[in-house]
């Protein structure tokens, strides 16, 4: 399977499954959201931030998104793998604001584009919480400037 070559930030290939698509055979609007998180989870996770026994395996993995937005430009129509190009536009003392294009495994087709923020989370107050050096070091890779 043939990666997109990116200036910045990072890809990750995800599957569409057929319960994925609606009645007409497109990918259902609401599937991109979770696309999105599979990648940039997959891409956290192979850095050790992730879920393991319903904890946490750092401080960083207890976030939430705060905000969404997608701009739909062509539907995915089919099964298979898609490709998830994501990146970091800022990281706030609490925040992740990332953007993200949901693109052909090539990266040639753009389906769709939008904006993410995460927030993390304190798990015992359930408030903002910073991030930890950790995230920042890794955050650094995805990072635009």
């Amino acid at each position: 399977m043939t990666t997109p070559t990116v200036s910045h930030g990072a890809v990750e290939h995800t599957p569409v499954h057929f319960d994925d698509l609606d009645a007409m055979g497109i990918l259902h609007n609401s599937r991109y959201a979770v696309l999105v998180e599979r990648a940039v989870s997959q891409w956290w996770a192979d850095r050790g931030v992730s879920f393991s026994g319903g904890r946490p395996t750092s401080p960083d993995a207890f976030n939430a998104v705060r905000e969404y937005a997608i701009t739909f430009h062509r539907p995915v129509s089919s099964v298979g793998d898609i490709a998830v190009h994501f990146w970091l536009a800022k990281l706030g003392t609490t925040s992740a604001d990332y953007r993200f294009r949901v693109t052909s495994p090539d990266g040639t087709e753009v389906y769709a584009e939008g904006r993410r923020v995460n927030i993390r989370l304190d798990p015992a107050t359930m408030r903002p919480a910073p991030w930890t050096d950790h995230a920042r070091d890794l955050a650094g890779l995805l990072l635009t400037d």
